[in-house]
């Protein structure tokens, strides 16, 4: 019987607590400004500890590890402490930060597009791509547009947090999680 490795049950757990989050944040789009700094803080780091644990595992096994997961992770990582620290400059720096987390995040994401469509196939490989151009675009509409963020920024954060949340449970379940 094949065993599952860490890496499989992370992104499972990543998932689920990514599209729980989306729901709440839909439920109540106000409160993703305030309430939910913490929380979002938490799963920044979560997220940035998972980039960071890809990177050191591709770099043991291949020689070399996709930098841009480094510096996805140590940004979300910090991020994630920036929020849970300052939570009332974390309302006003949401509009900003997590533009920048969605595209640090998405090319991170794209960046291991080739590991993904030889271990989970094209339909995995498609399934991402889309997601993270998606969550480009959205990033970008955000930095470009601050107004449209501040006011739909609890419906863009929640609609992006649960395609991230599908992609990574789908991640977790398909031969990527596999040795």
């Amino acid at each position: 019987m094949r065993r599952r490795s860490g890496f499989g049950w992370l992104e499972l757990v990543i998932g689920i607590l990514l599209i729980v989050l989306g729901v709440f944040t839909f439920a109540n789009p106000g409160f993703a400004l305030t309430g939910l700094v913490a929380l979002f803080g938490a799963i920044a780091i979560v997220m940035g500890v998972a980039d960071i644990v890809l990177y050191v595992r591709v770099e043991r096994f291949t020689g070399f590890g996709p930098v841009v997961s480094l510096i996805s992770g140590i940004l979300s990582v910090m991020s994630g402490f920036m929020l849970l620290v300052y939570p009332n400059a974390g309302r006003w720096g949401l509009s900003l930060l997590f533009p920048i987390w969605f595209i640090a995040h998405c090319i991170s994401r794209l960046s291991q597009l080739n590991t993904i469509r030889f271990h989970a196939g094209s339909g995995m490989y498609y399934f991402t791509l889309v997601v993270n151009i998606i969550g480009l675009i959205l990033g970008s509409l955000m930095i470009l547009r601050p107004v449209i963020s501040i006011l739909s920024i609890g419906w863009i954060v929640g609609f992006y947090l649960i395609l991230l949340g599908v992609d990574s449970i789908v991640l977790a379940v398909s031969n990527m999680g596999r040795r």
